[in-house]
């Protein structure tokens, strides 16, 4: 791991979990344990994720059954944010995601006032598409849960994320999508304020250059750029400013921070 010095101390951290703290159904080398270590030293920290084909329930009952076990509000997902802005608004949606993120989204009603969008996988049709489309040229508001590029599959290949389609909509419609998870900076300070620690404190670890890092360091806050899950040579030099500390995994940050 390069040596990188520390611009300031970590008063808190924010996480991802899907290539950082687990590599698709099994943990992260190392991962369970640098939490434990982290709680352990009294630093506090939040799992942020852009994960939008699983509920927040779903998400801490997979991890739990890994041997990682989390109360529900330390996970910050764009679907309980999204759902404060609907409820915020009085908007009724359209939603373009997958069945199983359906439960985060209970009692909404939903219309065509508002488009939301997330990683719906092989729903993804044509027909869902075009009716996203024809009520964003007739007014609706356009919200997508992310738009990351891709993610690590379950074959360890990268697969096709929300960014894509995303895009497609913009490009269909003429209208430009606000993004409620990460890189948009509005959820990082949310995370931030659960943390209760000023911003530049605290350090977001992931394996995503651009929605993880990039966004976060944008937001005011440290990045650390870990080297496993999405994470390939080299991307670390896309971002400038460049990521606070490059690391081979969560367990060397932990280490780094705890030095």
């Amino acid at each position: 791991m390069p040596a990188a010095s520390r611009p300031l101390p970590v008063a808190g951290l924010l996480l991802d979990l899907d290539g950082v703290v687990h590599i698709r159904e099994k943990p992260a080398p190392g991962s369970f344990a640098a939490i434990e270590r982290l709680r352990a030293a009294r630093i506090p920290f939040r799992f942020v994720t852009n994960t939008t084909r699983r509920s927040r329930r779903r998400i801490v009952a997979d991890l739990d059954q890994m041997g990682l076990a989390l109360a529900e509000d330390e996970v910050l997902t764009p679907a309980s944010l999204v759902l404060e802005l609907l409820r915020g608004r009085g908007l009724a949606p359209l939603f373009v995601i997958h069945p199983d993120l359906r439960e985060d989204f209970v009692g909404v009603p939903e219309g065509v006032e508002a488009v939301v969008i997330g990683d719906a996988g092989h729903f993804f049709t044509y027909e869902a598409l075009n009716r996203a489309f024809r009520a964003l040229i007739h007014g609706a508001e356009f919200f997508a849960l992310a738009r990351n590029r891709n993610f690590r599959d379950s074959d360890g290949e990268l697969s096709l994320d929300v960014g894509g389609f995303v895009a497609g909509l913009e490009y269909a419609s003429g209208r430009e999508a606000e993004v409620i998870g990460k890189p948009a900076p509005a959820f990082f300070h949310r995370a931030v304020e659960a943390l209760g620690v000023p911003a530049r404190g605290v350090m977001m670890i992931g394996d995503d250059a651009e929605a993880d890092v990039g966004g976060a360091m944008a937001a005011g806050l440290m990045g650390a750029l870990v080297k496993t899950g999405k994470y390939r040579p080299g991307q670390e030099d896309a971002l400038a400013p460049p990521p606070t500390l490059v690391a081979d995994n969560l367990a060397a940050v932990v280490d780094w921070i705890l030095a």
